[in-house]
């Protein structure tokens, strides 16, 4: 076997490895949406139960919080391994086999990034994703507030600090959306 076939096939092995986490990845993040809806509905069941539960809203900011920044670092995680694929990978497949016909190796790569509609269906995950985890904090925390009107000074702050947290969120899911098409 040659330089050439042994560094072939190691680029081939890292394409492997790397389509393996990015699809373990994209499963972790899809559930991501599951957990976090089993959890409002436990969580909201418990907290309207008794108006003594309504400091239980205060929960929902951090499930946000915490399994929305996991969203976000998983997301950008996968779009990190299409990146390195379609830029660095590639060229050094082109590299190292001569082949100069970029859409063929690993095209799929690309052309899933060109579909007319990619745009549109970002847009709508993008929203999707502030909902579940930043709209959905901040209507928890806009219900706290209504039904408890004189929280304890350390709840209070407690509850802008939230707030402030889910703000930055919904900032980092925007910024690491991913929006743009093609290569």
């Amino acid at each position: 076997m040659s330089d050439k076939d042994q560094i072939l096939e190691i680029l081939l092995a890292e394409y492997d490895k790397l389509k393996s986490e990015q699809t373990q990845r994209i499963g972790f993040r899809d559930n991501l949406l599951y957990v976090t809806l089993v959890l409002f509905g436990t969580i909201i069941s418990f907290a309207v139960s008794n108006p003594a539960h309504y400091y239980a809203l205060l929960v929902i900011p951090w499930v946000c919080l915490i399994l929305g920044w996991t969203y976000v670092v998983n997301d950008e995680k996968i779009s990190a391994i299409g990146r390195y694929i379609r830029y660095k990978l590639v060229d050094k497949l082109q590299e190292h086999t001569g082949y100069t016909e970029l859409e063929t190796l690993f095209g799929w790569e690309i052309a899933h990034r060109d579909d007319k509609h990619r745009k549109r269906r970002k847009i709508q995950q993008l929203i999707v994703d502030e909902i579940t985890f930043v709209v959905s904090g901040l209507i928890a925390l806009g219900a706290f507030w209504f039904l408890v009107p004189n929280p304890p000074i350390g709840v209070t702050i407690l509850s802008w600090v939230e707030l402030l947290l889910l703000i930055a969120l919904g900032v980092e899911t925007f910024i690491y959306a991913d929006l743009a098409k093609g290569r």
